[in-house]
């Protein structure tokens, strides 16, 4: 009997273990978002990798705001950062956010809602490209409530992101 319980035991491992490494695809065109830490999802080497198409996959949100950096108000589209970090199992405290030229920010995991704020890969109907800040950038909707308009917030916002990191 107790060989049955630790063969059933081991195939029950088996799936969960195989299901998991299912549950996200490789990508199949440029990474342009690696997630590494303590997260679930990980394809290759612990980290988890997205392409574009990976990212448009999953459930989005749209907005219109202005922002200090651009001029009137911008239409935005992305993934709400609470759905990428669940898509990937991810568990901690702390985010680190880092882009292409290496600026770095930490953003609570408590600060999150489940909207806000979004990856976004589209600004005004397009995607971005590096010069126009893309081609990701943490979004808050800033118009919608002044806890959106302070510097810790502007600070968190960053653009050219390629990297997250589950750091606590």
């Amino acid at each position: 009997m107790r060989l049955f319980f630790a063969i059933l035991t081991a195939a029950f491992t088996f799936c969960l273990t195989f299901a998991h490494a299912e549950d996200l695809a490789a990508p199949s065109g440029e990474v342009i978002l690696t997630i590494s830490g303590n997260i679930a999802q990980t394809r290759p080497d612990g980290a988890a990798q997205f392409d574009m198409e990976m990212l448009q996959a999953l459930p989005q949100r749209s907005f219109e705001t202005s922002t200090i950096w651009t001029e009137g108000e911008t239409s935005f589209v992305g993934v709400p950062l609470s759905v990428l970090l669940e898509r990937i199992g991810a568990e901690g405290e702390t985010i680190r956010a880092t882009g292409i030229n290496d600026y770095a920010v930490e953003i609570p995991v408590e600060s999150i809602s489940e909207q806000d704020p979004i990856v976004a890969y589209e600004m005004d109907g397009a995607a971005m490209s590096r010069r126009q800040k893309g081609p990701l950038w943490i979004v808050y909707p800033y118009d919608s409530d002044t806890k959106y308009q302070t510097e810790v917030i502007y600070s968190r916002s960053i653009w050219q992101l390629d990297r997250l990191e589950i750091v606590k």
